[in-house]
């Protein structure tokens, strides 16, 4: 039986995934009908999709959570059929949920990138580290 205490984690990360989608589509929408963008032509000429930055900050930071965390939805899922979901484990899956989302709202609402960088590194010692354990109680 998979403790499904470490599930809740990889749950809240999926809710933030669409929690970012939402916002990208509440920015991105306005933005297109103010510059009155016409898709048809951009489809003729290949022209990429312009848009302000605060608008594609959003829609950057939605493309992110669909590429590291891939990694914490994995390694928590296998963590949990292991067996390794002890409170450390579960310490260790929340914080990075919780890193994910300060990431989300440095990159969408102003973007300083060596703080975002910071962000980044910090959540991915953290999902190092769950790496580490879960490997080492499973061998």
């Amino acid at each position: 039986m998979i403790n499904q205490a470490l599930l809740y984690p990889v749950l809240a990360l999926v809710g933030w995934t669409f929690v970012m989608w939402v916002w990208l589509y509440a920015t991105r929408i306005p933005a297109i009908q103010k510059a009155q963008i016409d898709f048809e032509e951009l489809a003729k000429t290949g022209a990429p999709l312009v848009l302000p930055a605060s608008v594609s900050r959003v829609a950057d930071n939605y493309n992110h959570l669909h590429e590291q965390p891939t990694i914490f939805y994995a390694l928590t899922l296998s963590a949990a059929m292991f067996g390794v979901t002890d409170g450390f484990a579960l310490g260790l899956a929340w914080l990075y949920v919780g890193i994910r989302v300060i990431h989300s709202f440095i990159q969408a609402v102003s973007n300083p990138i060596f703080v975002r960088f910071i962000v980044f590194c910090i959540g991915s010692l953290v999902l190092f580290l769950l790496f580490l354990r879960t490997v080492f109680l499973v061998i």
